[in-house]
């Protein structure tokens, strides 16, 4: 996975289609048909071990989400 020209050590979502499906699931699709920026980091016996909402127009601090991810390494 890239983003930024850079190489992703972690899968990522991307809550095309069915349009809103996974966002609903979690909680974080608004009325108006878009959902809130949320992060779940989530670890390999699917539990959540972390959760990070915030508008659509903020975009988080990945310091916070790459130190999350860590965690699950310990």
């Amino acid at each position: 996975m890239c983003m930024g020209g850079g190489t992703l050590w972690f899968p990522v979502l991307s809550d095309f289609y069915p349009h809103g499906a996974v966002a609903d699931k979690y909680g974080v699709l608004r009325s108006d048909g878009v959902s809130e920026r949320a992060l779940f980091v989530i670890d390999k016996k699917g539990i959540i071990r972390y959760i990070d909402v915030h508008d659509i127009n903020t975009r988080p601090r990945l310091e916070v989400l790459v130190g999350e991810l860590e965690k699950l390494k310990k």
